[in-house]
């Protein structure tokens, strides 16, 4: 994928973006209480979370910050975990459950408090739709969010008819669904960039286009090398998600890269205005989900479609245009000035992998799309973790966490097949 000048992808994100701030790399051996590793949603707030807390701080990021999935997904912030709370409450009881819930809303109000307390211009905007394909659908996300409501006390959800979907889509290929008005999107590089000045003013140390190559869990601390220079450091964290890169083993086992993307469309002036009309976020029921929200300027940013390769498609504009147009068909003609592809990472049960890889090394990742938020909690997790035991980790750390099926050469082919099964069965 072809670089910006800003040295950031070639995606609406990095265009639109007002301003990002940029940091020298790394160009000599150093000394600090904790190094995270990587500059995406939970390395920027570990470093926040722990500069505020008077520690010395040194975050390392191979590329720019917001590089990876953390500047260029969706941008919604949802509600829950990955996993709904059914699912968590059939796999590990109602008052496990229960504790997930709550750090998912936690999570929601760190992002709202991060955003009013740093002055983050991320353009934060209400609203997201879980839209339906069939009544069947309908009907369980409607029942859904009565149990919600029911169990957890939550009562921001308004449910929607055939007739109310069209009018907050702007499409008629919806059957209905419900839209969570305690959910919202913002602009992601713009939140990542607004969480790496708020680190720095707080005392952290930022330093871009720095790879670390290894990681050593010497006892008495932790020894990080990158080409040149020798970071020696109380504690680790490794918060790479997609991108680690042969760090930890243990991590990549169970914490897979997939590539999903995203196109914007031109600015659609009045062809626009009945598309979204509420300026909410969607999202659709698929296994492969489809995804979209309006920008400042009057683009559709719709997401679609994903791989399994370490290469992304050489037509991503056509790969999304498909899907696109299917609930958007008055599209078809609108052209598409920006199509990018970012890795995310998924675990096998779509929860977060917290993992202690040895006693001064703590991680986080696997947020299965879902990480706006999650990341930002992980983060003020594992800062909460570096100096004492934390009941939050231990929840998420004594979660089972599977291994990816058939070791390191075949784990991507199984994934695959599987994924593009459950593809097949969508469009069917």
């Amino acid at each position: 994928m072809k670089k910006l000048a800003n040295g950031h992808p070639n995606t609406w994100y990095a265009a639109s973006a007002k301003s990002l701030p940029e940091f020298r790399s790394l160009e000599c051996d150093v000394d600090t209480d904790v190094c995270v590793v990587g500059g995406g949603y939970t390395g920027l707030s570990a470093a926040l979370h722990l500069a505020e807390r008077g520690r010395s701080v040194l975050l390392v990021e191979k590329e720019r910050i917001g590089f990876g999935a953390s500047g260029r997904n969706g941008g919604q912030v949802g509600s829950g975990q990955r996993l709904d709370q059914h699912a968590l409450e059939r796999t590990v009881g109602d008052t496990a459950a229960a504790r997930f819930w709550n750090a998912a809303e936690d999570a929601k109000t760190l992002v709202a408090r991060l955003i009013e307390r740093h002055s983050i211009a991320c353009r934060y905007k209400p609203g997201v739709v879980t839209a339906a394909w069939t009544q069947k659908e309908a009907r369980n996300q409607q029942a859904y969010a009565r149990h919600l409501e029911r169990r957890y006390g939550y009562e921001k959800n308004e449910p929607l008819d055939r007739k109310s979907m069209e009018r907050f889509i702007g499409s008629k290929v919806f059957a209905g669904g419900v839209v969570d008005w305690g959910a919202g999107h913002l602009h992601p590089l713009e939140f990542a960039s607004g969480l790496a000045r708020a680190a720095v003013g707080a005392g952290a140390t930022i330093c871009e286009s720095t790879a670390i190559e290894s990681i050593d869990d010497v006892g008495s601390g932790v020894v990080l090398r990158t080409d040149n220079c020798r970071i020696r450091s109380g504690k680790a964290i490794i918060a790479c998600n997609g991108y680690v890169g042969g760090l930890c083993d243990a991590i990549e086992a169970r914490v897979m890269p997939i590539n999903n993307f995203i196109a914007a469309t031109e600015p659609l002036g009045d062809l626009g205005k009945e598309i979204l009309p509420f300026d909410s976020a969607a999202f659709d029921t698929r296994f492969v989900v489809s995804y979209f929200r309006k920008s400042e300027d009057g683009r559709l940013l719709f997401g679609g479609g994903e791989n399994y390769r370490s290469k992304f498609p050489s037509d991503i504009a056509r790969l999304v245009r498909r899907p696109m147009t299917k609930i958007f068909p008055q599209l078809r003609s609108a052209s598409i000035d920006y199509a990018w592809g970012g890795t995310l990472a998924i675990t096998v049960n779509r929860m977060p992998f917290f993992i202690r890889p040895s006693s001064n090394i703590l991680s986080a990742s696997g947020y299965s799309g879902h990480g706006v938020a999650l990341a930002c909690m992980a983060g003020r997790i594992l800062a909460d973790s570096v100096s004492s035991s934390s009941s939050e980790f231990e929840l998420f750390s004594g979660l089972e966490a599977p291994k990816f099926p058939g070791g390191p050469a075949l784990r991507k082919f199984l994934l695959a097949a599987a994924l593009s099964w459950l593809s097949f069965k969508d469009r069917l």
